[in-house]
């Protein structure tokens, strides 16, 4: 084993990009605890402030800036880390490590690399280096040409004479690539990909649409020793992004002999590749089985890595930064039972199906079709003993407020007619699920014919076809069966039209309930007291010891835009804080991709969807548990969180220094201004509107437009406009409008974002945020400073009383986050959002003040003088942080970049210096290195499988 370095440099991926998400502060984190543990000091550079691997207790010497080689080079400089850890910053991380040694940076400053050697990622990266190895060790690729100009490219396109697939060399999420059907739409890809390819490179190779993709997850360390991790299959084939398709583990549809071969042939080309560490490899299956290809290798952990962690228990990061120092698999125990070793391959007996989260529903307009090139913002994940019911599940885990499993759109028809065309109805897209399911339901089609024109295996088809011969049954059945068949409350109670609380009731007296198991690594074979557990009405209870109170934070679900890893950051801050305070900590969320859903960061993990039903039930199973009722805090969630208050409040469960009639205030628009007119704060002028008349009216009585219409319990400025004509009001009455709706003026002036902390008695405002953005554009998306450049103090402190007023007046205990607009000498208050917002982790990186856990320990009961806040405004700390927004839209064809009063950023990133110039200079250098390389080229629509194009 080689010397351990003193000193670690550690690269983050940046913000949150489409592609590029939470996984990788979930690896950075497992990462850095681990080094730190084994006695390593670590310098960690990211961008991204919404991290909680960017909190100095986590990342070490953390150093917040712009992931480029000219300030990466900067911190070496200054603070000499002798090794180099590249492998845990998704892409931009492994491109920057290559960027530092081509500069021979690496070489100036005497950096070694750990783990996988930088010529096993140019290998795997580089797409003809790939094809050579795999070819040079007996393993089959798909026809190709590495090729470095569009007219290369085109003759290697003329001599196959068939569709191909363009992947751009060394790029994020698929990006820049796709498919070609015929000569025009190939020489238009491979352009695109030449300009996504840092390095101006492309694979072009024949297309493999309709076989199945298999992935495996690999450990390999410097002894040789090498591992599967997990075998996933994407129940979408060949043609689909794995980010975009449905995943499944273990494999499902495969012989065991097929499974053995192809995991054979992935540990067999990470050992060619001498890599050291985690690995995904990719596989495509012929249909039959009798036939594969290797796809491609991803030279570090990943989107996989982290499903595949969640899905077996097994922490596949943290495990592969101790791979990087030098540790031997058989050295090191294993990770959930603390016995054997970490050399072997988990075993699971249940059933992990993951669901993309598309932002389709921000963006009507956008081009919802399928491809290459991934487009979900995240992703949601669950567990049951079955696949059946663990679809159902994960259907249950993407949004409550979203579409269920019953949900069909009218506009397809189909209760009228069957479609026209078959294969066109059932291209890939972010609906295929649902419309599947209701072909099945109206009986216009079976299973088989599903599989022959989709692709997607027989078996996959045949469960989703007995899920719905299932939903006939549900009426006058017993409970029992409707149950372990999968099918949530809410979904019993649509069919048998029924409440779904009745739904519960009667599953409650007759003590109908769920089992919790644990997720173990080994199928239960050895003992293991890993605090990691899924609901099943299909298998027995494991109850785990809970001597202590326990406190239950609500997650907040799959990323999506306004409702980001933000608040992944304040869940896993406030179970630190809670188990700070001797309580057990529990955690329930449904996002394989974050820190929270590590069982290593709370006392327990449910992994669950976060619905009434599911969260009600791990409460019901916690006071059994405990023999105390726990408290709940919703605050740190997201509005998916704060959405269940009014249903829990009516099971009588307690929230945690906050009430349902305090959310009920600050989300309805029309309340929340009275409130304001009893505490004499200043409001926007404005009135309600309950239809177009109505609206057209309110804007009349402001004296004509602009304006901006805001609907009631909304994030990310869903459902929001700023109406500057009558051609704008005619067009948001095309929409779908949320009524009834607050019709408000349109102020001028500066916009702020000011989170208050109270203990209901006293108030601390430990920063505020100035948008730089005119009023209208959505805080997400604006360019903010901390503290305000161009405000008096006295304007500042005026701002933080009315917060101070407005948390005190609700009764809240703990966060609140109210925007205003200070408009002369005129302080206007626009909102409050009863839980916290994505402006507390920057506030927390720029002053220094640990927010979330004083505000979890004043919900809990704490006092401000308790968590050590005073009251007023916070003094400025001596740093200035300038937030800016990033977007990745351009993998969205149809969407504009135009700003307004709904979020359309992806994530952010944060320049911290002295002054405010450096702080503006910085935070535009780190967005500017996150910028597309290319102009995206619309996906080709897909060819049904079985046609001439395939």
């Amino acid at each position: 084993m080689t010397d351990q370095p003193r000193r670690v440099l550690v690269i983050g991926s940046g913000p949150i990009l489409i592609g590029q998400a939470a996984e990788f502060d979930y690896a950075g984190v497992q990462a850095c605890l681990a080094l730190r543990e084994a006695g390593v000091e670590t310098i960690l550079v990211n961008s991204n402030p919404a991290t909680v691997m960017t909190d100095p207790d986590v990342g070490g010497t953390v150093i917040i800036g712009p992931l480029t080689l000219e300030f990466v080079t900067r911190v070496i400089e200054e603070h000499r880390p002798d090794a180099l850890l590249p492998t845990l910053g998704g892409q931009t991380g492994l491109n920057l490590a290559v960027a530092l040694d081509d500069a021979g940076v690496l070489a100036q400053f005497g950096l070694r690399v750990l783990g996988t050697p930088l010529a096993a990622v140019r290998a795997a990266e580089d797409r003809g280096g790939f094809r050579s190895l795999v070819t040079g060790i007996g393993e089959p690729v798909p026809e190709s040409a590495v090729v470095e100009s569009v007219d290369d490219g085109m003759r290697f396109v003329e001599m196959l004479n068939a569709p191909v697939v363009i992947r751009p060399a060394f790029t994020l999420g698929g990006g820049g690539g796709g498919f070609a059907h015929t000569p025009a739409e190939a020489r238009e890809r491979i352009a695109a990909g030449l300009a996504a390819s840092p390095i101006g490179q492309v694979l072009v190779e024949r297309s493999l649409l309709g076989w199945y993709e298999i992935e495996f997850e690999v450990l390999r360390d410097a002894s040789d020793t090498t591992i599967a991790i997990c075998g996933m299959e994407n129940m979408d084939p060949m043609g689909v992004h794995t980010g975009d398709s449905i995943v499944v583990a273990p494999i499902q549809t495969l012989p065991d002999p097929v499974i053995q071969r192809l995991r054979r042939c992935a540990l067999k080309i990470v050992r060619a590749l001498k890599l050291e560490g985690g690995c995904n490899v990719q596989l495509a299956v012929s249909p039959d089985g009798s036939d594969y290809r290797v796809i491609e290798v991803n030279p570090r952990v990943s989107r996989s890595s982290a499903l595949a962690s969640k899905a077996t228990g097994y922490p596949i990061a943290r495990i592969a930064a101790l791979i990087a120092l030098g540790r031997r698999l058989h050295e090191m125990p294993n990770p959930a039972t603390g016995g054997n070793s970490a050399a072997f391959e988990p075993a699971v007996d249940y059933v992990v199906v993951k669901l993309p989260r598309w932002p389709f529903d921000k963006f009507p307009s956008a081009d919802r079709s399928l491809g290459v090139q991934m487009k979900a913002t995240g992703e949601a994940m669950a567990i049951d003993r079955e696949f059946g019911p663990a679809l159902l599940k994960a259907v249950r885990s993407l949004d409550p407020r979203a579409r269920g499993w019953l949900w069909e759109d009218p506009a397809w028809g189909l209760a009228d007619d069957a479609p026209d065309d078959l294969a066109a109805f059932l291209a890939p897209s972010d609906t295929r699920l649902w419309r599947m399911v209701a072909l099945l339901r109206h009986g216009w089609t079976d299973a088989a014919a599903i599989a022959a024109v989709t692709g997607i295996a027989p078996w996959f088809t045949e469960r989703i076809a007995e899920l719905v011969a299932a939903e006939s049954s549900v009426v006058g059945a017993p409970l029992t069966d409707a149950k372990r068949a999968g099918f949530g409350d809410a979904d019993i109670a649509a069919l048998s039209g029924v409440p779904a609380v009745a739904i519960r009731r009667a599953r409650r007296r007759a003590g109908i309930g769920p089992a919790y198991r644990r997720v173990d690594t080994c199928a239960g074979e050895f003992p293991a007291t890993t605090p990691y557990f899924y609901s099943s009405y299909a298998a027995p209870e494991v109850r785990p010891p809970a001597e202590r109170q326990s406190v239950i934070v609500v997650g907040s679900g799959p990323i999506r835009i306004g409702q980001g890893i933000e608040f992944d950051y304040c869940s896993v801050r406030a179970a630190w804080a809670i188990r700070e305070m001797g309580l057990d900590a529990v955690v329930i969320n449904s996002n394989p991709e974050t820190v929270s859903t590590d069982y290593d960061a709370c006392t327990r993990l449910y992994f669950e969807p976060l619905d009434t039903e599911s969260v009600l039930d791990v409460i019901d199973h916690e006071r059994a548990l405990t023999g105390t009722p726990p408290a709940v805090v919703l605050t740190f969630g997201g509005q998916t969180a704060i959405d269940l208050a009014k249903d829990l409040a009516y099971a009588d469960v307690p929230i945690a220094g906050l009430t349902a009639e305090a959310i009920e205030i600050t989300e309805d628009r029309e309340r929340f201004a009275g409130l304001l007119d009893e505490l004499d704060l200043a409001g926007p002028r404005g009135s309600l509107a309950g239809d177009g008349d109505e609206l057209r009216a309110a804007i009349n009585s402001l004296g004509g437009p602009p304006v901006i219409v805001r609907p009631s319990w909304v994030i990310g400025g869903r459902g929001i406009a700023v109406l500057r004509s009558e051609a704008d009001v005619r067009a948001y009455l095309a929409t779908e409008v949320g009524w009834p709706l607050r019709v408000d003026e349109l102020v001028a002036g500066i916009e702020l974002d000011v989170d208050a902390i109270s203990d209901g008695t006293d108030w601390c405002v430990p920063g505020i945020l100035e948008q730089i953005d005119a009023p209208g554009v959505h805080s997400g998306d604006s360019v903010a400073v901390l503290p305000p450049q161009s405000l008096s103090r006295a304007v500042q402190e005026r701002a933080a009383e009315a917060a101070g007023r407005i948390v005190l007046a609700l009764g809240v205990r703990g966060i609140l986050n109210v925007q205003m607009i200070v408009a002369g000498d005129r302080v206007v208050v626009i909102e409050a959002n009863p839980r916290a917002s994505r402006t507390v982790p920057i506030v927390a990186k720029a002053t220094g003040r640990d927010v979330v856990a004083a505000a979890v320990r004043c919900a809990l009961g704490s006092s401000l003088a308790d968590v050590g806040l005073e009251t007023g405004l916070a003094p400025d700390g001596e740093l200035v942080a300038v937030k800016a927004p990033v977007g990745s839209l351009w993998r969205l064809p149809g969407v504009t970049d135009e700003l307004g009063p709904e979020m359309r950023s992806t994530g952010e990133v944060l320049g911290l210096a002295i002054g405010a110039e450096e702080a503006h200079a910085l935070a535009a250098e780190a967005a500017a290195a996150h910028a597309p390389r290319h102009s995206p080229v619309p996906e080709p629509v897909a060819v049904a499988v079985g046609s001439s194009g395939a």
